[in-house]
């Protein structure tokens, strides 16, 4: 899943980037909020963490201006300002979760995972299809009960298409979901990772089936 983060403090900034992508989350990075803006008017995420004290635009404009898209990206307000008024106003303005600063790590984990199961209308912290599961709490992925060892573009891919199980899913939308923004995005890479993907599922009854002209779809065996 792709994330947005926009944190004028980049020690903070780099500090979360680095422990959401250790959790398998693909994140681009801006430090004030026109490049957030921008951002957020060209490119879908799964989830915004939004501070409200940005330069150039604050936070709470960049929120207000998402929802006059009509946009319904969850977004997590981080905030230094504990008052009970900012508080409203970020939820008023849109804001679907509030986080004050500082604040614990495994906190703003798990309201991270929440967002995101919302986002993806899930019930349950554990998607499965057939003998594989996502455990969205874990990050992980699992295969017969086993864990399964993936990398982190591998992991985005497979994330990507048990959300949409039984689904096509262009092409393009899967490099939206493994590139970041300093990445270099290939949507001729994708070939490579599904293949990849197809290796660590062989014979376990989940296929990732090509569909000429709209992409992949991955199926179990059992559901048709």
């Amino acid at each position: 899943m792709r994330l947005l983060l926009a944190e004028d403090n980049r020690d903070l900034a780099g500090w979360l980037a680095r422990l959401l992508r250790q959790s398998n989350y693909v994140v681009d990075c801006v430090y004030d909020g026109e490049a957030a803006d921008a951002a957020l008017r060209v490119q879908t995420y799964a989830l915004v963490i939004l501070d409200l004290a940005l330069p150039r635009l604050g936070g709470l404009e960049v929120l207000k201006r998402l929802r006059r898209r009509d946009a319904t990206t969850p977004v997590l307000i981080l905030t230094a300002n504990d008052a009970v008024s900012s508080r409203i106003s970020g939820l008023d303005g849109g804001a679907d979760d509030y986080l004050v600063k500082p604040f614990d790590v495994d906190e703003l984990e798990a309201r991270v995972r929440a967002q995101l199961r919302r986002g993806t209308n899930q019930k349950a912290p554990v998607v499965a299809l057939g003998p594989l599961a996502l455990d969205t709490n874990s990050r992980e992925f699992r295969l017969g009960g086993a864990v399964l060892a993936l990398t982190p573009r591998e992991h985005a891919v497979l994330e990507t298409l048990i959300l949409r199980a039984n689904k096509a899913t262009a092409k393009t939308l899967l490099a939206k979901s493994v590139f970041g923004f300093d990445d270099d995005a290939n949507p001729a890479a994708i070939e490579i990772y599904v293949h990849r993907l197809r290796k660590k599922l062989d014979g376990s009854g989940v296929e990732i089936v090509t569909l000429r002209g709209l992409g992949y779809v991955l199926r179990a065996d059992d559901a048709g």
